[in-house]
């Protein structure tokens, strides 16, 4: 009735005559922070990128940022502005192709 939840993770093998206990090695994943630029590429493809684990991923980042700038005890509008920006930044890039033209001139 009881999860012991402490025990290790162990993989039973078992031969002819002997049974053997070996740990499972289950890889902690590594912030992109702590990742060597050599370990990239393997960081990479270490990395899920089916539906759900995208999900999750993206799942993960808002609820970091969240904890981060707009659920705190003291609040400030730092979160608010930073998303306001990144969206005057996005429709900036957007319409640049017809922002270029309207340049100030001088008419002689």
């Amino acid at each position: 009735m009881g999860n012991n939840l402490s025990a290790p993770l162990l993989s039973v093998h078992r031969t002819e005559t002997t049974l053997t206990f070996m740990p499972i090695v289950v890889p902690v994943e590594k912030k992109l922070m702590d990742v060597k630029i050599k370990d990239l590429p393997n960081w990479i493809l270490m990395q899920d990128f089916t539906p759900k684990g995208t999900i999750r991923a993206f799942q993960r980042g808002y609820y970091q940022y969240d904890n981060k700038y707009v659920n705190i005890n003291k609040g400030s509008t730092l979160g608010v502005s930073m998303v306001l920006e990144a969206d005057m930044l996005f429709n900036y890039c957007v319409s640049y192709k017809e922002l270029k033209h309207e340049q100030l001139r001088k008419n002689h």
